[in-house]
């Protein structure tokens, strides 16, 4: 399966890395704005720097996979339907809900697999935490608590282009509640700006807590924040009616020091490179399964729309102070 890049930045680099591992797919080339650093990556790969019109247009080139900047996803995305190309894009399909929507109904009729990138559900322990709710081991799931803590926060010239904690950082979050929980009803947002003032003036939070309520009376909670400085904080907790299931932080090392003085251990990971590497490239796997051999997309745009519909609400619910119904007026479904 050969495959054209869009971005050669850090997301990029990590993608073509997962596309080098698997025996199947071949990196055959490299597009980004900034020539220099599309350059450096063609060069490490031993692959070619084009265009995106001499991607689209060159049958040869079986799949794209879309790592570039979040406002030029579902234009892209719209593109490699038109060539008929198969389609990885990163999250989120677009910072627009509405635009999502369009572009989901331009891929319907696409006869090729289309995959949303939200790697997180191909983290080992967190798909194990899935399969074991859904082999029902510690009976029906009724809540579900999902922490995500960065090490620190990004330059905020980053925050004012991403779209805001909730659509850029939480996005994963709610796909990963969806995952394992499917989709809520309703959407309550608190927010705060407690660890860089900027961050505030740019209009985004960098603290944040929502709470996602079910059908059935099941509840979610979603802890974000900008700041762990003891590193990347990820853990995923379901409280069954007959046990928990819990996926605790990766850490940087097994050992553990216990002492009259107290136990030690390690720290966790310090980000999401170290963090998910393993996730990456399992995700990319699952893409080839799909193209090479009809496998089932496992994180298809409908899943991409619904995490921008949970992050929309939750911008609103921060807005105005309650929570925000999840219709299917929203989702378009």
């Amino acid at each position: 399966m050969k495959v054209a890049l869009f971005g050669a930045g850090r997301i990029g680099k990590v993608h073509a890395a997962s596309i080098k591992m698997d025996p199947r797919s071949e990196l055959v080339a490299v597009t980004d704005v900034m020539a220099e650093v599309a350059e450096a990556l063609a060069q490490e790969h031993g692959i070619a720097v084009r265009t995106p019109e001499e991607i689209f247009a060159d049958a040869s080139i079986d799949a794209i996979l879309i790592a570039s900047s979040t406002n030029t996803h579902s234009d892209l995305i719209e593109a490699g339907v038109k060539a008929g190309k198969a389609i990885f894009c990163e999250k989120p399909i677009d910072l627009s809900l509405e635009r999502a929507l369009q572009v989901r109904q331009i891929a319907a009729s696409h006869d090729k697999p289309m995959m949303m990138g939200f790697n997180r559900r191909f983290d080992p322990n967190f798909a194990a935490v899935k399969a074991a709710l859904d082999a029902g081991e510690v009976g029906k799931g009724e809540m579900l608590a999902v922490t995500s803590y960065d090490p620190a926060p990004p330059p905020v010239s980053y925050i004012k282009v991403s779209g805001g904690l909730y659509r850029d950082m939480m996005i994963h979050d709610f796909d990963m509640c969806s995952f394992l929980f499917g989709m809520p009803v309703s959407v309550m947002a608190h927010g705060s700006c407690l660890v860089d003032p900027e961050i505030g003036a740019a209009g985004d939070v960098d603290t944040a807590v929502v709470v996602l309520t079910y059908a059935d009376g099941r509840i979610a909670t979603i802890r974000n924040s900008r700041r762990a400085p003891y590193g990347y904080d990820q853990r995923v907790e379901v409280l069954g009616s007959e046990g928990t299931l819990a996926a605790e932080n990766e850490v940087e090392n097994t050992v553990v020091k216990s002492t009259t003085a107290g136990v030690q251990s390690a720290k966790p990971v310090y980000f999401f490179l170290e963090r998910y590497m393993r996730a990456y490239a399992i995700e990319w796997s699952a893409f080839v399964d799909a193209v090479v051999a009809g496998a089932p997309v496992p994180a298809s745009i409908q899943d991409g729309v619904n995490a921008l519909a949970l992050a929309e609400a939750a911008n609103r619910s921060l807005a105005e102070g309650r929570p925000v119904a999840i219709t299917s007026d929203l989702i378009g479904g």
